[in-house]
């Protein structure tokens, strides 16, 4: 039988190695001040989804994007567009863990669809218009949701599908940050029908509790990922 130091022991290295289980599903800390990402390997060293360029020749342009001034086209079926800028868009975001976003809404209507951001949570500023926003919780699913206007924040915690709607009559814009520099989204409609090859028809069936044939109907929309 255990004693009461070993017990104590045993419950810390557990929590221990669940902590470090937790801190390795997010980007990992850089060590060193920066590391400008590269597509080239052979100018470079692999880290973390990334080849870095050589410091000493890395210059402002690097860490420097220009554009979020200009709106987004919101024609198209949500009425609403993501200008994203991760690692992708901004090479000096490797390795630091953040990236940004811009958000136009169409007026009354516009939407940003529900979706998840796989590895990041994002925190949201609304500098124009008016949106109804929210995000559900994991099961038991809980919908947490408010009105924002000019200047309100609203956070949506990691993972959890969430939504935007522009609820005023002239167009909406936001700006978001995401504790990644690629965060990801999974568009929930474009996912479940949109997939590619398609999921078999007689899970979407069972799963949603509705006839085949508003599955296959569904399954033949167009679902823009935005």
């Amino acid at each position: 039988m255990m004693r009461g130091a070993d017990q104590l022991h045993s419950v810390l290295a557990v929590t221990f190695l669940l902590l470090a289980s937790i801190a390795a599903a997010f980007d990992p800390s850089p060590l060193q001040d920066f590391c400008v990402s590269i597509d080239d390997p052979k100018l470079g060293v692999f880290v973390n989804g990334k080849f870095c360029k050589d410091p000493m020749q890395a210059n402002a342009d690097d860490f420097t994007f220009r554009g979020l001034n200009l709106p987004g086209n919101t024609s198209n079926p949500v009425g609403s567009n993501v200008t994203l800028v991760n690692v992708d868009r901004l090479k000096g975001l490797n390795t630091l863990g953040i990236s940004l976003a811009r958000i136009d809404y169409a007026p009354y209507g516009g939407l940003n669809p529900p979706h998840t951001h796989p590895r990041a949570t994002e925190i949201l500023v609304v500098v124009k218009g008016s949106l109804h926003v929210g995000f559900v919780t994991s099961n038991p699913p809980k919908l947490f949701t408010k009105t924002l206007h000019v200047g309100d924040v609203f956070v949506f915690p990691i993972g959890l599908i969430h939504f935007q709607l522009n609820v005023a009559n002239t167009n909406a814009i936001a700006f978001a940050g995401l504790s990644s520099q690629n965060p990801g989204t999974i568009t929930i409609a474009n996912a479940v029908f949109g997939s590619d090859p398609a999921i078999n028809p007689d899970v979407l069936t069972k799963a949603f509790q509705v006839d085949k044939n508003l599955v296959d109907y569904l399954q033949k929309q167009f679902w823009p990922e935005n």
